[in-house]
């Protein structure tokens, strides 16, 4: 078998954590079900709390590989080569780091000498097996019953002190292993204890190989400082101490680059380079340290990138390069998905991406290397056989293996190694390789949000299937990154991919991919000279004419006589006869722009539509079918004639399209009266290429035209400051042609004269007047008048609950009557004739509201030059804002009977009542009456309370009051307030018509606190007095609560008057009842003078202050002077 390093793939014991290697012999499999499941528990569900340890199974008596001499001097000793191929797969599963024997034995076993001379007997077997290794040996013994805590199984110390003698083991590692139910956990703490002993043998195993770097010398041990210190790392590795397997796996790295490099090993020292750098890539992303990793990898690159080695074989070091950079790549995106953060400039896609690159090199040199060896024989014997199949060392060559002079020991032979590994290269499948790596780039990038990048490399992608003769996924490919990059504009770019998916859509006679690929290479956008498009527009017409196009330049022949039996067969069918190619998702060589000539047209004139097309092919385009469909289906046009397909200049009639020339149909409609205050939008254009004959092709354009550039296109026109060259009508330039898609249809406008008159402001509650006059403008009668009012919409919501409209003035309006009135017929008008309509609009908040008052009719218009009557439904709007005041405030005052103000009330107590009105309207207003409605318990002594305001004008900011006397009986202890009632005023504007209603707004007076006094005290006296005359004052008290009242009663003295009577007396009174205080005053001045002041205490209600029962008592009189000639008169209290 050829040994051929299969595409420098990395072994798997290089790749796979290295992990401690313990053997477990003794365990019987098959036939003990103990055995068996001891097993399971270190086998089975090994979680990552569980330390690293790889076990394996092997019967008591197998043979372990015999230990070489080792070597004390490396005096005379030529190294062959750098690593032997089997040494880390030795180490990793076939010389164990600990040997384990189970053994079944109770320390209660009957026949225990016998026993144990059994169990050391298969210790020293193993022993012996294991001659001159460091292998640690250790003891299980399974045991049926669970052991006693330590020291006091004194039988069991005794017998495991003469077992470990007799097996010469020391005590640490014999263990017991009792087959209970907690079996799992003993297992644990056995792999604890054999990790512990396979350390000691590592670090033991490590040290041998660190004591012979003192025999070494440089000169021609350079190999071995490479493998020592790559073992020790491995070593280190096994030991689960990384970072000091990472400083030995750095060390082994400049050693290796410190070799002598030359054609006859740089195969090898490229490839141990590689194991290396792949050792210690991986561990500085396992210690989260990325930079250390990119560094080490760009070192790497930086160094080997010059060792190509031998000319004839310069596609292996390319092959190795693409190698190395996609196992960094797989590194990188591993340590990703265990946490690390990549960011979009850094990340494995870069890494997949170099390694494509490497790939592709690889191609093209084993494409010039090996292309011109098809007719040679391969050399025999195989020099790439070796006798056991297999290397000796890695990155040997299989025909001079362990030779490592400068020049080959049989030129001959390596001549013929160099043949083998061409004809070997030439068998390669290079796209095979290449594109599974783009696909992983691909991914990264996407991943990472790079979409220029992944459309780039899905364009390599799409090559190399090209390449593999694999044309489906290539144009599925291509068909993907056309449309990024038809948005990016990048034409030149698009153009080199519409040919290569032109030769695939050839190649397997996809017809309809065919069709679209050329119209776009056909295009504006296409960079191909005009001697090319002409041969693509030739193969087009064959097309469309059912017959097979010529091949596509640099296609392969054997590709093309298939292709054209699959031409043959897709004419023969019948079924793909009519394509229909969606444009918008194309830059083709037909354009389409359609625009209505307005952004609106009126109901009763004609709706026009131009249609412009243009054509970017070198010969004339026939097209025998042309539609615009729209919204309405009553509006679709469209226009046809018989064709052939051809390229001869077209005769005069036909539909043709010229390369260059705009071509221009104009369409008109008259649009339908349901269709007012709607848009008319253009759904799609069609224009159909071929015949019934060939193949049929429909260019189908969504909306107005355009294509997938035309929207960019047009606003880099917008925006350029750089002015169009003016041309000839006939010719317009195709850029200043615009796209208008939709038009809105609007009602007629009306010919009639609205407007509003009224008086603002609007008073709150009062029954706004708006008159409504219209007058006709138009040439014929117009019928079916209706009027609508309400309110603005985007107002406040509340203004709607607040608003109420009726048509008659003399109706309560209510809120039950809504915002607005829909539809008011109004009959018919005449040409000139005039209409008024009253409205009356009530509003019951202030503020500004916006009526819009519409006033609808139907006419008979004519339309177009062909005289088409239309019955047309015109309406006429009008805005008007009225703002509504208040028409008055009102203030309320109270007086006691002695026209005092008062701020509270006494219960039982007349008192009087005075309301102001204030007007506010800055129009004059007119009060007709006021009315009190008192509410109980608050009445009248004099019954129903009289209004005094009547037939009152008022001004703005004048005032009208009214009064009224009210007397509220006692209330309950803890009522806070008491309700009066309302006053409502019955009013209208002063210039409002006499059989105009009233106005009616009720206003709620305030409530009131009234106080309940225990004691009332009532004074009798006359009206003036004289002096030197007797005056009597008498004082009545009147006990008003259910209790005697025990009062104090003192007079204080007045310099203006003498009195007889008690100063100073204490009454008791009983409830209900009265007392009378009598005095006699005797004036000594005249004029007003004060009287002497009663002041009264109550026993029994403290809280009763003089205060309020001062208010009941006079406090001055007038007195006259005394009469001359005439006696003094005694009044009489009365």
């Amino acid at each position: 078998m050829p040994c051929v390093s299969n595409e420098w793939e990395l072994p798997p014991e290089l790749c796979c954590r290295p992990m401690p290697f313990v053997a477990l012999m003794g365990l019987d499999m098959i036939y003990n079900a103990v055995h068996r499941a001891i097993w399971e528990a270190f086998s089975a569900n090994r979680r990552t709390d569980r330390v690293p340890v790889s076990f394996k199974i092997l019967p008591g008596d197998h043979e372990f590989p015999k230990c070489r001499t080792k070597r004390t001097s490396y005096e005379w000793y030529i190294p062959k080569g750098i690593l032997k191929v089997g040494w880390m797969h030795k180490h990793l599963n076939v010389i164990p780091a600990v040997a384990v024997v189970f053994f079944e034995l109770d320390w209660d076993e009957p026949q225990w000498r016998e026993r144990q001379s059994e169990c050391s007997t298969r210790v020293e077997i193993v022993r012996q097996s294991l001659q001159g290794r460091g292998t640690k040996v250790a003891v299980v013994l399974i045991q049926k019953k669970a052991p006693l805590p330590p020291g006091e199984d004194l039988v069991a110390s005794e017998r495991a002190s003469t077992l470990c003698a007799a097996c010469e083991l020391s005590a640490k590692a014999l263990f017991v292993l009792p087959h209970t139910d907690h079996i799992v956990g003993y297992i644990i703490r056995l792999e604890n204890a054999f990790y512990e002993l396979s350390q000691g043998y590592y670090h033991a195993e490590a040290r041998k190989v660190k004591s012979h770097k003192e025999l070494l010398n440089r000169t021609t041990h350079q190999l071995l400082f490479v493998r020592h210190q790559f073992k020790i790392g491995f070593f280190c590795e096994l030991k689960q101490d990384t970072q000091t397997a990472l400083k030995h796996y750095k060390n082994a790295y400049s050693h290796v680059h410190e070799l002598r490099a030359y054609d006859t090993n740089v195969h090898e020292i490229k490839t141990f380079a590689g194991f290396i750098n792949y050792k210690i890539c991986r561990l500085c992303f396992q210690h989260n340290l990325p930079l250390d990793a990119i560094s080490q990898f760009r070192k790497h690159v930086d160094l080997c990138k010059t060792k190509s080695g031998s000319s004839e074989l310069a596609f292996e070091h390319a092959a190795w390069m693409a190698k190395q950079y996609s196992v960094f790549g797989d590194l990188f995106d591993e340590a990703i998905k265990l946490g690390l953060t990549a960011i979009q400039t850094q990340h494995p896609g870069f890494y997949y991406q170099q390694a494509a690159y490497r790939a592709q090199d690889r191609k093209k040199m084993a494409l010039q290397l090996c292309k011109p060896l098809a007719s040679v024989v391969y050399p025999l014997p195989d020099p790439l056989e070796t006798p056991s199949g297999k290397l000796d060392y890695f990155g040997q060559r299989p025909w001079r293996q362990g030779h490592q002079s400068i020049d080959p020991p049989d030129p001959a032979r390596e001549r013929e190694g160099i043949l083998a590994l061409q004809l070997h290269e030439r068998a390669v499948d290079h796209s095979g390789l290449i594109i599974p790596t783009l696909s992983s780039a691909v991914a990264q990038f996407k991943k990472y949000k790079c979409p220029r990048m992944k459309n780039y490399l899905m364009v390599q992608m799409g090559e190399e299937y090209y390449c593999a003769k694999d044309y489906t996924r290539s144009l599925t490919l291509f068909n993907y990154v056309l449309c990024e990059y038809r948005v990016e504009r990048w034409w030149m770019i698009l153009t080199s991919i519409l040919s290569t998916a032109l030769k695939c859509a050839f190649l397997m006679a996809q017809v309809q991919d065919y069709i679209t690929i050329s119209m776009e290479l056909l295009g504006r956008t296409s960079t191909l000279d005009d001697e090319r498009k002409s041969v693509i527009q030739k193969n087009l017409m064959k097309v469309l004419m059912n017959t097979c196009p010529d091949p596509e330049p640099a296609c392969d022949e054997a590709a093309i006589e298939v292709a054209k039996r699959l031409w043959k067969e897709a004419a023969s069918l019948k079924t793909n006869n009519m394509i229909t190619v969606e444009m918008q998702n194309y830059v083709p060589f037909v354009e389409c722009k359609a625009a209505f000539l307005q952004e609106s047209f009126s109901v009763d004139s004609p709706v026009k539509l131009q249609l412009s097309l243009r054509a970017g092919c070198p010969f004339p385009q026939r097209y025998s079918h042309l539609s615009v469909t729209f919204n309405n289906q009553a509006y679709n046009v469209s226009g046809s004639c018989d064709l052939s397909c051809t390229t001869e200049p077209p005769t005069e009639g036909e539909l043709c399209l010229l390369g260059g020339k705009v071509q221009r149909h104009d369409f008109s409609f008259v649009a339908e009266t349901s269709d007012t205050g709607k848009a008319i939008e253009i759904e799609s254009v069609r224009l159909e290429l071929g015949s019934e004959s060939g193949r049929r092709l429909v260019l189908h354009w969504l909306g107005a035209g355009g294509d997938a550039a035309s929207a960019r296109e047009a606003q880099q026109v917008s925006r350029s400051s750089r002015r169009l060259q003016h041309l000839p009508s006939e010719e317009p330039h195709w850029d200043s042609i615009s796209i208008r898609a939709s038009t809105l249809v609007q009602a007629r406008t009306p010919r009639l004269t609205l407007h509003v008159e009224h008086d603002p402001p609007a008073l709150s509650f009062e029954l706004f007047r708006l008159c409504v006059c219209t007058q006709s403008r138009e040439e014929q009668p117009v019928s079916d008048v209706q009027l609508t009012i309400s309110l603005q919409p985007g107002q406040d919501a509340n203004l709607s609950q607040t608003t109420h409209i009726t048509l008659d003035c003399n109706e309560q309006c209510d809120d039950s009557f809504p915002a607005f009135l829909h539809n008011i017929p109004l009959g018919n008008l005449q040409p000139g004739e005039r209409m008024e309509k009253d409205i009356f609009v009530k509003t019951t908040l202030v503020g500004s509201r916006i009526f819009v008052i519409s006033v609808a009719y139907t006419v008979t218009a004519m339309v177009g030059e062909g005289g088409h009557h239309l019955s047309c439904r015109c309406q006429q709007d009008e805005t008007v804002v009225i703002e509504t005041l208040q028409p008055f405030d009102m203030s309320v005052k109270h007086f006691s009977m002695k026209v005092e103000s008062m701020t509270r009330i006494y219960s039982d107590d007349p008192f009087l009542l005075q309301t102001n009105i204030l007007s506010l309207s800055p129009c004059p207003i007119t009060i007709a009456r006021g009315c009190f409605r008192l509410q109980p318990p608050m009445a009248s002594p004099d019954g129903d309370p009289a209004s005094h305001l009547k037939q009152v004008q008022l001004q703005k900011d004048e005032i009208g009051s009214d009064c009224c006397c009210l007397q509220c009986p006692p209330v309950p202890d803890g009522q806070s307030g008491v309700a009066m009632g309302t006053y409502t005023i019955f009013w209208k504007r002063s210039s409002a018509a006499p059989n105009d209603p009233l106005v009616t707004t009720v206003l709620t007076l305030p409530h009131v606190i009234v106080e309940t006094i225990p004691l009332y005290v009532h004074a009798e006296m006359p009206a003036f007095g004289r002096v030197r005359e007797v005056l009597p004052l008498r004082f009545q008290l009147h006990n008003r609560t259910a209790f005697v009242q025990e009062v104090e009663a003192t007079v204080t003295a007045s310099d203006a008057f003498m009195f007889s009577g008690n100063k100073l007396v204490r009454l008791r009174i009983l409830a209900g009842c009265e007392q009378e205080l009598l005095y006699n005053l005797y004036p000594l001045m005249p004029g007003f003078q004060a009287l002497p002041q009663l002041l009264l205490r109550l026993l029994h209600f403290p809280g009763a202050t003089n205060e309020a029962l001062q208010r009941l008592l006079p406090t001055h009189i007038f007195v006259k002077p005394q009469a001359r000639g005439t006696n003094s008169l005694t009044l009489a209290a009365g």
